[in-house]
C-alpha cells in the first residue's frame, strides 16, 4: 500500500512539474495540415450551381486543425452557461457530443480565448481550407469514395421533428490528414462570406470582406446525404444558432482576413528621382550618393536621407535629405541632415517607432574610413523638422557599427538595427538590440570569430553583409545578407537565410530559395502592414553573374512565364517558409533611367528592371510600399504584386 501511495505521489509531482514548465496538453487536439494545391467546387449541377466552376486552389501554409468539432465540453470552459442548452430538442448531450446553439460571433469569440489561454492562433479555418482538409488528396464526392459508409450515417433525411442522436465525436474512421466527423455530425462555421466562386487559380482564397451569409460546411445530423459532399456549400445568417451547426478550429499564424489585398486596386507608379541636387551652395554635394535610408512622417510626408561623397573611404562625407510632401509630385531639393566635420559616416537608418517620434542612426568613423565606427542616435517628435543632439549609443569605435537601413521592432516593442560586422563582404551581419524605445543598446554578439556559413550551420553573426533583418509572430528573428552565399541540395548558390530562436545570440543557416546579390546591391526585408513578409532583391549581379545563371522566371498578369532581369519583389504568408508571390518591379513600360551610384544609366521595360542599388523601403499607414535604390523611388502595393498570384 505504502508504494502505492508513493507511486501516486510520483504521478502528481511529475503532472505539477509539467504544469508548471508549461507542457500542459493543448484544450484542443489538432493534426498538423500540410501545404498544398487541390481542385476546389465541383462541375456544379442543378441545385449545386454554387459549387462551380472548379478551379485550381493553392493553400501556402501549413496549419493545424482540430481533429474533431468542438464538444460541449471543451466550449463550456470559455462559456460555462452555455450547458442550458445541452440535450434541446434531444440533441447534443453529453460532455464529448459536438457543441451546438452556437453563433458565429460565439465560434470566433471562443477562438480569440483560446488563443490567449494557450498564446498560440486559433480561428475558424477558411472554406478552402476546410474543403482541402476535408478531400485530403480525394477527388471523390467524399472523402471515403462515391458514397458514405451507413456507419457514418446518423438521420440523414429531411425532418419535422428532430429524433434524439448523439453527436458524439470522434466515432468514425477518420480521413487521410486524421480528422474525424467532416462528413455529417453538425455543420461547422467557416470563417468566409458567401459569395460566388472566382474562375481561375487561385492563392489562400478567402471570401469579401462582407456579405449577408457565412459559409458552412460538412452538412449535419438530420441532413440528406447528398449535402455531406466534400464540395457541398452552405451558408447561415451569422446571428443564427440552431441544433445542426457547430464548428472546429484551426491553429495557424497566417491570418487570411490582414494578409490579402484583393478589395484593394492595384497601383505602380513610375519612378522618379528622390536625389534631387540642391541649389543651396552651402549644402554639399557630392559625385556619390549611396546607402539611401526612408522612413514616413506622421503628417504624411516621407523623409530620405543617404551619403554624399566622392569617396567612400574617405572624409569628405556628409548625409544629406529630402523630403516628399504628402501629395507632391516631386521630392524637394536635398538639404544637409547630418555632418560631423571631417568625419566619416557610412550607414543612415530612419525609423518611425509609430508612437510619434521618428529615429535616425548613423556610424561615425574616426579615421575616415567604413571599418571602425561609434553609433549615434537622433530623435524628432515634429516630423523630422529638428532633431535632438547627437546621443553616442555604441561608443567604441571598432566594426560591427556600419549602420544599415532597415531599422524594425519586435511584437515586444523592442527595435532592432543591423549593421554590417565588418568592411568585407564576407564579413556577415550583427544586430544591435534596444529593450527600452532605445534609451540603451546591446549586441547579442558572443565574441565568437565568424563561423563557416554553411548549410545546417551555425554561429552567433548572420551570414551575409547588408542584411535584411526581420521578426517572426512566433519571437524568432529572420535575415537575409549579400555574400556569404550557401549552396543548396542541387548544387546551386543561394543567398544565405538565417534564423535566430534565442533573440540573436545564435543563428541558424540555411540556403533562401533565392538567388544570391552581389557589390552595387542591398536587399529590402519588411514585413507589411497587411501581414506577410515582403523581400525585395535582384536576381543577379549584372557584370559578375555568369550568363547562364542570371535572371529569374516570372509571370504575367496574363499567366505567361518569362525570364525576368534585375529588381524583384517576393511576398510571404506563412512567415517566409514559402514565397508564392514573385513579381519583377516594372509596368512593362520601356524607360531610359539614371541609377545613380553603382548603378548609372539603364533600360527598364516588361523584361528588365533596375538591375542594382542600395534598397531601402517602408511602407506608409495607407499600406503604400515605398522602395528606394540609390537615386530612384518606387511606389506600389500588395494588390499590385498580387495580380499575378495564380496565373
Amino acid at each position: 500500500m505504502f508504494r502505492n501511495i508513493l507511486v501516486i505521489l510520483f504521478v502528481l509531482i511529475l503532472m505539477l512539474a509539467s504544469t508548471a514548465l508549461g507542457f500542459s496538453q493543448p484544450l484542443i487536439p489538432t493534426v498538423e495540415i500540410p501545404t498544398g494545391s487541390f481542385y476546389m467546387g465541383s462541375k456544379g449541377e442543378g441545385e449545386n450551381y454554387d459549387e462551380a466552376p472548379i478551379h485550381k486552389v493553392t493553400i501556402t501554409h501549413a496549419f493545424r486543425m482540430g481533429k474533431t468539432e468542438v464538444t460541449n465540453a471543451q466550449y463550456e470552459q470559455f462559456r460555462p452557461e452555455h450547458k442550458a442548452l445541452r440535450g434541446k430538442n434531444g440533441i447534443s448531450v453529453n460532455d464529448d457530443d459536438a457543441v451546438v446553439y452556437v453563433t458565429y460571433q460565439d465560434a470566433v469569440d471562443f477562438c480569440t480565448w483560446l488563443s490567449k489561454k494557450e498564446g498560440k492562433n486559433y480561428r475558424l479555418p477558411t472554406e478552402a481550407e476546410w474543403e482541402y482538409a476535408c478531400r485530403a488528396g480525394t477527388y471523390t464526392a467524399y472523402y471515403t469514395g462515391d458514397g458514405l459508409p451507413e456507419s457514418m450515417c446518423r438521420n440523414q433525411v429531411v425532418a419535422r421533428n428532430f429524433k434524439p442522436v448523439s453527436l458524439q465525436v470522434g466515432q468514425t474512421p477518420p480521413n487521410a490528414f486524421g480528422l474525424y466527423d467532416m462528413h455529417g455530425n453538425v455543420e461547422e462555421w467557416c470563417l468566409d462570406w458567401y459569395a460566388p466562386y472566382k474562375e481561375g487559380e487561385q492563392i489562400d482564397p478567402v471570401g469579401p470582406t462582407e456579405g449577408m451569409y457565412r459559409v458552412t460546411r460538412g452538412g449535419s445530423h438530420h441532413t440528406p446525404t447528398e449535402y455531406l459532399r466534400s464540395a457541398n456549400r452552405m451558408a447561415m445568417i451569422p446571428e443564427d444558432k440552431h441544433s445542426q451547426t457547430g464548428f472546429r478550429v484551426v491553429e495557424c499564424d497566417f491570418n487570411p482576413l490582414v494578409t490579402k489585398s484583393a478589395n484593394s486596386k492595384a497601383f505602380f507608379k513610375a519612378p522618379i528621382p528622390f536625389v534631387v541636387e540642391p541649389t543651396d551652395e552651402d549644402v554639399p554635394f557630392y559625385l556619390h550618393n549611396h546607402q539611401p535610408s526612408i522612413t514616413w512622417c506622421d503628417n504624411g510626408d516621407l523623409l530620405a536621407a543617404w551619403f554624399s561623397a566622392n569617396l567612400e573611404n574617405g572624409r569628405g562625407m556628409v548625409v544629406l535629405s529630402s523630403r516628399l510632401r504628402k501629395g507632391a509630385d516631386e521630392w524637394e531639393k536635398a538639404s544637409l541632415f547630418f555632418k560631423v566635420p571631417d568625419r566619416n559616416m557610412t550607414g543612415t537608418s530612419l525609423f518611425n517607432d509609430k508612437e510619434g517620434t521618428l529615429f535616425h542612426l548613423n556610424g561615425v568613423e574616426a579615421s575616415g574610413d567604413w571599418q571602425n565606427l561609434m553609433m549615434i542616435m537622433r530623435k524628432s517628435t515634429d516630423n523630422g523638422l529638428t532633431w535632438s543632439r547627437p546621443e553616442i549609443i555604441a561608443p567604441e569605435h571598432t566594426k560591427r557599427h556600419q549602420v544599415i537601413s532597415g531599422t524594425s521592432k519586435t511584437p515586444e516593442g523592442w527595435f532592432i538595427q543591423a549593421c554590417d560586422a565588418g568592411p568585407e563582404s564576407h564579413d556577415g551581419t550583427a544586430i544591435h538590440i534596444s529593450k527600452d524605445g532605445g534609451k540603451t543598446w546591446q549586441d547579442p554578439w558572443d565574441g565568437a570569430p565568424l563561423p563557416e556559413f554553411k548549410e545546417g550551420g551555425t554561429g552567433s553573426t548572420i551570414a551575409g553583409i547588408h542584411a535584411g533583418v526581420v521578426s517572426l509572430k512566433n519571437g524568432d528573428i529572420l535575415a537575409f545578407g549579400r555574400g556569404n552565399s550557401i549552396t543548396n541540395s542541387e548544387g546551386e548558390k543561394r543567398m544565405p537565410m538565417s534564423i535566430s530562436h534565442d533573440k540573436g545570440k545564435t543563428w541558424h543557416y540555411s540556403a533562401s530559395p533565392f538567388p544570391p546579390i552581389d557589390g552595387g546591391q542591398r536587399l529590402v526585408l519588411l514585413r507589411l502592414n497587411e501581414g506577410p513578409l515582403l523581400l525585395v532583391s535582384f536576381t543577379d549581379h549584372p557584370q559578375r553573374t555568369p550568363k547562364d545563371k542570371r535572371g529569374m522566371s516570372f509571370k504575367t498578369v496574363d499567366g505567361k512565364e518569362y525570364k525576368g532581369y534585375g529588381m524583384y519583389a517576393a511576398v510571404s504568408y506563412d512567415e517566409g517558409k514559402t514565397w508564392p508571390v514573385r513579381r519583377l518591379i516594372t509596368d512593362g513600360q520601356e524607360r531610359f533611367l539614371d541609377g545613380g551610384a553603382w548603378t548609372g544609366n539603364f533600360v527598364m521595360d516588361a523584361c528588365h528592371a533596375e538591375p542594382r542599388g542600395y534598397l531601402a523601403g517602408t511602407q506608409t499607414p495607407d499600406n503604400t510600399i515605398h522602395i528606394l535604390s540609390s537615386r530612384l523611388h518606387y511606389r506600389f502595393n500588395l494588390a499590385w504584386l498580387e495580380e499575378i498570384v495564380g496565373k
